[in-house]
């Protein structure tokens, strides 16, 4: 495509690749909370899954294309390798979008040929357009990604581009599949390709980019400079490894700095218009929105969304934004929805003004979903002063976003000091309503709690994280817990929030331990009834 196109598009992949982070699966309403929030967001285009993975995939990428593929609304797109299976598989999951696209791959590099395709290149240089040719029976939107294109001949590269272009690819994705590229060579790359594939003109390029080496975000502003119109990234740059380029880092540095990355022919250099169509303040909610649903914890000194990201503690940078923001702030707090943390609501509001207040935060609860925060939020402002903001989407997260309740917690009882062992008492309620306590000892207050718990729970598993942060200020302040355990090589995660960080966390490990519960009911979990499928990107 020329540079007459408007905008960068981006597309979003925090479903697909973003999922494939260990511990971060989610279910079908998971998947729905978050497209909704992504399509709130402005992206162009959700990779809403892999529908030939399993058929809980297909279930969740064709739940999306109903509910979020509107005419208005987002293109809604499914991974599929370049066979037919996969193709038909996401043709027919992604028919109720009102616009569709099918992102189909095979690998490139002579290391993927050898290795783990066995074929030749020629072998590969057949299949990928007539791949691309069987998806153009599904939708005119195809797009098509040499997997490892970052390890890849160019010269084999251009012949494969130019083949599926002529096929009906309207989108090409340049993936640095490893994380390998610098970004001088990838946006070599992208330029060789715009100069030497004939037909690059009827197609747009895109990037796709791993964060291995921490290059991931600086190598697609590269790619930008160069010809790239189309950023493929996921919400807090979660995904396989070490993640994926972050869409919240992308999408303001290029707000930050349209002027010196307009790459537009047709917009003067000093203009102020957006290079892309997202709605920056929603940037915040959604990436904790993700967090917690996946229970993938955002670093304090993550850039645009860390806790620390808009934090003073220097004496010469607090007088500094005193006197003028711009001396130590390249971007307002507020154009990525943080507001100040002021009072919104006490224990005397009502439902209404809860409910109204939920809906300017973006919440769109069913009557069940807002009667149950009701009464949690009545519970914490009781206990806390103060109720912020970021205290109600605490609240909120915390109270609907979490797995069904097999077990659930009745009481949690701790004893503990500098002179007495960390003794707890637990409650819980199992699946047949049967009440169960036990009581344990442990090295600290909360290890007392998970052993009481494991007693009554008894599914082998290991804690491999636990994490507590503070949502708000002060002695009150809502404390959130994320716990991830694992089970037989697969990660389960639970999240909680509440005014003692104790009873969260006996939450936030009741939580995981229910997706475990559910997962091992399943007849696939043992069986292996469902294909798994991992797509390498």
């Amino acid at each position: 495509m020329s540079d007459s196109q408007d905008r960068i598009i981006i597309f979003d992949t925090t479903l697909r690749d973003g999922e494939q982070s260990p511990g971060a699966t989610l279910n079908k309403e998971e998947k729905l909370t978050i497209a909704r929030q992504l399509a709130r967001l402005g992206v162009d285009v959700i990779e809403a899954g892999f529908p030939f993975a399993s058929p809980g995939d297909f279930e969740a990428v064709q739940t999306i294309a109903q509910q979020v593929g509107t005419p208005d609304g987002p293109t809604i797109c499914g991974l599929a390798r370049a066979t037919r299976g996969d193709i038909k598989a996401a043709g027919e999951a992604l028919e109720p979008a009102a616009n569709k696209r099918i992102h189909t791959f095979i690998a490139t590099s002579d290391i993927h040929l050898q290795y783990k395709l066995r074929k030749t290149r020629e072998e590969v240089l057949a299949i990928a357009p007539e791949m691309v040719a069987y998806a153009k029976t599904f939708t005119d939107d195809v797009e098509f990604s040499p997997e490892d294109a970052g390890r890849s001949d160019p010269e084999f590269m251009y012949r494969v581009l130019e083949a599926v272009i002529d096929a009906g690819a309207t989108t090409v994705n340049i993936p640095d599949t490893v994380g390998y590229t610098t970004p001088t060579e990838f946006g070599a790359l992208i330029r060789g390709i715009k100069e030497n594939v004939r037909n690059i003109d009827k197609a747009i390029i895109s990037v796709h980019g791993h964060n291995d080496l921490g290059l991931a975000v600086a190598n697609f502003l590269e790619a930008v400079k160069n010809g790239a119109r189309q950023l493929e990234c996921t919400i807090n740059g979660i995904g396989e490894r070490a993640g994926n380029a972050a869409l919240e880092e992308l999408v303001m540095a290029l707000h930050v700095r349209r002027q010196y990355f307009n790459p537009f022919l047709g917009r003067p250099a000093e203009s102020e218009e957006p290079l892309t169509q997202i709605n920056t303040r929603e940037i915040y909610k959604t990436s904790r929105l993700v967090s917690n649903l996946t229970g993938m914890f955002v670093q304090p000194n993550k850039a645009i969304v860390g806790a620390n990201a808009f934090a003073h503690e220097s004496g010469i940078h607090q007088d500094g934004v005193l006197k003028n923001k711009l001396t130590y702030e390249i971007m307002d707090a507020q154009s990525i929805g943080v507001n100040e943390n002021q009072i919104v609501l006490g224990k005397h509001s009502g439902r209404n003004a809860f409910k109204s207040r939920l809906k300017e935060l973006g919440f769109d609860l069913s009557e069940n979903e807002l009667n149950k925060a009701f009464l949690n939020f009545k519970k914490f402002a009781d206990r806390k002063k103060e109720i912020t903001d970021w205290d109600l989407e605490s609240i909120v997260n915390d109270q609907i976003q979490q797995p069904p309740e097999l077990y659930k917690l009745e009481l949690a009882q701790v004893s503990c000091g500098d002179r007495l062992r960390p003794t707890a008492t637990v409650t819980l309620r199992a699946p047949n309503g049967e009440e169960k306590t036990a009581v344990a000892l442990g090295t600290g207050p909360v290890d007392a709690v998970y052993k009481a718990i494991h007693q009554i729970i008894d599914l082998p598993n290991e804690l491999i994280e636990y994490t507590v942060q503070s949502v708000t200020a002060g002695i009150d302040a809502l404390g959130e817990v994320t716990v991830r355990l694992r089970h037989e090589g697969r990660v389960f995660s639970g999240h909680a929030a509440n005014t003692d960080v104790i009873v969260a966390s006996a939450h936030a490990y009741v939580n995981a331990l229910n997706r475990l519960y559910g997962a091992m009911q399943s007849p696939s979990f043992s069986a292996q009834a469902e294909p798994t499928v991992t797509s390498r990107v």
